[in-house]
């Protein structure tokens, strides 16, 4: 708030709501715009659901701010509507998608299953190791790490999976754009454990068609979607190990079928691209500045 109020600014961009209240009321005692960028559902994240005195305050804070707000946008359609619903006011939709790259996509001679991110909680990662154990001729990849680091390992070593399974590490971002063409599959399963899971839009679901690699979701709204423009992902109704493993070895064994998905991914990977993202995010502060 106080590095706000004692700086020259025009616009002031406050990311979700651990951000929201210095940008809007600062914007107030200045009377300036304050644009909302909501990266996800806040208020229905799984560590803010399961405390519901903690979530009572951030309802609040969303309804004391976002209402008030003019300029608004968010990662997906879905979540755009439940917010105007919600608040009343509009959203637009900015999705985090990648640059476009300049590799051309890669054979596949190894079969590497790749799992980018945290290491977190409700990212079926548990799950994704349970079917390892039914997978044969094939690596899993867990580049990342996160709470779940230690008991993932454990686990692996409970199952004997340590010549299946590797953990990377953190991975900076240069190297993952050489990593994730290798991978054969990559890996997006979220549980549905709260409303922002459900109507997530993950940014590694970009990464993957961007690196022609096909993939496993959770069946969710933006994947949905996604895959009824163009299939290039399999999407699993639950997380089962036996529904896991006959998804990956549908991929790793049917080699028409994997084909098509990744001259989908060709396809898809011209449309879901920075370089056109950027224009409908520069549209949005032209108008802004516009009515300055």
């Amino acid at each position: 708030f106080w590095f706000l109020l004692f700086r020259k600014w025009d616009i002031i961009n406050s990311i979700d709501l651990d951000t929201i209240l210095p940008g809007y009321y600062v914007s107030r005692i200045k009377n300036k715009i304050c644009v909302y960028d909501a990266h996800e559902y806040f208020t229905e994240v799984p560590e803010v659901v399961r405390r519901p005195k903690v979530k009572r305050i951030w309802e609040w804070v969303a309804q004391k701010t976002i209402p008030n707000l003019k300029y608004c946008y968010t990662v997906g359609s879905g979540l755009a509507q439940i917010f105007e619903k919600q608040y009343g006011t509009p959203f637009g939709v900015i999705r985090n998608v990648p640059f476009q790259s300049k590799n051309k996509i890669q054979n596949k001679d190894s079969k590497i299953i790749l799992y980018q991110g945290a290491l977190n909680e409700s990212r079926g990662l548990e799950q994704v190791i349970e079917a390892m154990t039914l997978i044969e001729d094939a690596k899993l990849w867990l580049a990342g790490e996160g709470d779940l680091s230690q008991q993932l390992r454990g686990l692996v070593r409970e199952k004997g999976l340590e010549n299946k399974v590797k953990f990377l590490g953190f991975i900076k971002p240069s190297q993952l754009k050489e990593l994730t063409p290798k991978a054969t599959i990559g890996l997006n399963l979220l549980e549905n454990k709260g409303l922002s899971y459900y109507y997530s839009l993950a940014n590694k679901a970009f990464d993957y068609i961007q690196c022609g690699v096909p993939a496993l979701h959770a069946s969710f709204p933006e994947y949905q979607q996604i895959n009824q423009q163009f299939e290039v992902s399999i999407l699993l109704d639950d997380l089962e190990k036996e529904t896991i493993a006959e998804a990956l070895q549908k991929l790793l064994l049917d080699k028409y079928y994997y084909n098509k998905l990744q001259a989908n991914c060709a396809l898809a990977a011209k449309e879901y691209i920075w370089e056109k993202e950027e224009e409908r995010l520069l549209e949005i502060y032209e108008d802004i500045f516009s009515h300055l």
